[in-house]
């Protein structure tokens, strides 16, 4: 119990102390036009108060991760706290915040439009392929995902594909209509009701004594039934990627940035949300390891249901909370990657027009665009629901290390603190290289190669970009 409660405190401090220096890192200002007002267009580019930016943005990047990513992680025990807690703070608030302010000081361009500007036309282009994919794979996740819940949940009413069109339905609306007229009406309702799934699960996990395993020595180690298949390093920190750190978050805040009135709120909308997403990440791998009577009892019961997240926490929400936990398990377990997946679909649209400069203003534009995403989901969905969401966890975590890459180039050309965000960078370049090397999805090789392969590219990586800072240092001097 210990160990959680100074989790949060740790995280909240992080929020406050942390998030303050980025914010003077970056050199937020008061008193520049934001593109919400320079551009505003009625569709994508419209001035939202802050209360309601700060729910869609947190709804937008929370989906299923800190629910299902946090069930999964704690399997491996308390070793999840740590990756939650640090990975928020010096990873995930890191690439939230600067990613969301980069795209707001550069007229709400998409991710990858802000990656070409920093690091080349080339880069550009693989990252309009790269992150629309990726798009689409969450889209698809956020597609099947809740509506295997939802005909769980009505005992088979109607097919899970009658569901899938329905909820396909709605994410044509959500991707088509202007951001005030319908996101900015529903989202606040979902995030709310999400929080407050969060704060039911902690209250009972208090009320009813629940013993939370401390980190300790014992503890700090790989639990899962099978750590030789499963190892704590890389899998743990690509299991547990929107409570600690994601990718996807970086194509979300230019929604958001196109929505704010001043500079300043970056620090509540961007860090604000992936720290509250930290500490509903945090409640959830608790209620985990508690629920089932300990952490060898979450894998047993993992194991007995086929690994399936969505089953864990139906029954965690049910059982925690009563008939209540019905209604809340409904809007925040279903609800919310419901409104992850159709900000997805809508991100790669603007993604595209970005790529084409296509005016958004003209819905007929907008549905054309919007269309052939759609049906690539839909075909999708006939695929295995377990290959298509390992695949997403590894590319989300890939586009996380080249946006914190990203944004080190960024700090270092304006001789900033880049180590913030190099630490980071380099840390998740060997998750992302030492997991496709070692991963089922991925070469399947020995650990002892996969850790060498991996350390070879993150050091050739880092060897980049010293010669890169290197040379702009040169010609600083040559300029002198």
């Amino acid at each position: 119990m210990i160990s959680f409660i100074l989790s949060v405190i740790v995280l909240i401090l992080g929020y406050y102390i942390y998030g303050s220096y980025m914010e003077r890192v970056f050199g937020a200002d008061k008193d520049a036009a934001t593109p919400a007002n320079r551009l505003a267009d009625g569709v994508d580019f419209v001035v939202l108060p802050n209360w309601k930016v700060f729910l869609i943005q947190f709804l937008n990047i929370a989906g299923l991760g800190p629910i299902f990513g946090a069930i999964a992680g704690a399997m491996y025990g308390p070793a999840a706290f740590l990756w939650i807690v640090l990975g928020s703070i010096f990873a995930g608030a890191v690439h939230d915040y600067f990613s969301g302010m980069l795209s707001l000081r550069h007229d709400g361009k998409s991710i990858s439009e802000v990656v070409g500007i920093y690091m080349g036309h080339g880069a550009k282009q693989i990252m309009r392929v790269f992150t629309v994919l990726l798009l689409i794979f969450v889209g698809t996740v956020f597609l099947v995902g809740p509506a295997k819940i939802i005909d769980g949940m009505t005992g088979g009413f109607m097919s899970m594909w009658g569901w899938v069109s329905i909820i396909l339905v709605y994410y044509l609306l959500s991707t088509l209509l202007p951001i005030d007229k319908f996101i900015s009406k529903l989202y606040p309702i979902f995030g709310v009701a999400m929080l407050l799934m969060a704060v039911g699960l902690l209250i009972a996990m208090f009320l009813g004594g629940h013993a939370i395993p401390e980190i300790t020595g014992s503890t700090l180690r790989n639990m899962t039934s099978n750590p030789e298949k499963t190892p704590l390093f890389p899998m743990l920190f690509v299991t547990i990627a929107c409570g600690a750190i994601s990718g996807f978050h970086s194509t979300q805040s230019p929604l958001m940035a196109r929505c704010m009135g001043n500079e300043t709120s970056g620090k509540m909308i961007f860090s604000g949300t992936m720290i509250t997403e930290g500490v509903v990440a945090l409640i959830w791998a608790a209620v985990s390891m508690t629920f089932f009577g300990s952490v060898g009892g979450l894998n047993e019961a993992m194991l007995a249901n086929n690994n399936n997240a969505a089953w864990a926490a139906n029954e965690i929400s049910l059982n925690m909370l009563g008939p209540v936990g019905g209604i809340l398990a409904l809007l925040g377990i279903v609800a919310a990657p419901i409104t992850s997946g159709d900000t997805a679909f809508r991100s790669a649209r603007l993604i595209i027009a970005d790529s084409f400069k296509i005016s958004q203003k003209d819905l007929l534009k907008r549905f054309w665009i919007s269309i052939p995403l759609f049906v690539v989901a839909f075909a999708l969905t006939q695929m295995d629901f377990g290959i298509i969401w390992r695949y997403f966890a590894w590319s989300n975590q890939t586009l996380a290390t080249i946006v914190l890459w990203t944004i080190t180039i960024y700090l270092s050309n304006l001789n900033k603190n880049y180590w913030i965000s190099l630490v980071p960078a380099v840390f998740m370049t060997m998750v992302c290289s030492s997991y496709i090397f070692i991963a089922p999805e991925g070469f399947q090789l020995s650990h002892e190669l996969s850790y060498g392969l991996g350390a070879a590219i993150t050091i050739a990586a880092t060897a980049s970009f010293v010669a890169l800072r290197f040379r702009k240092e040169r010609h600083s001097l040559v300029d002198l």
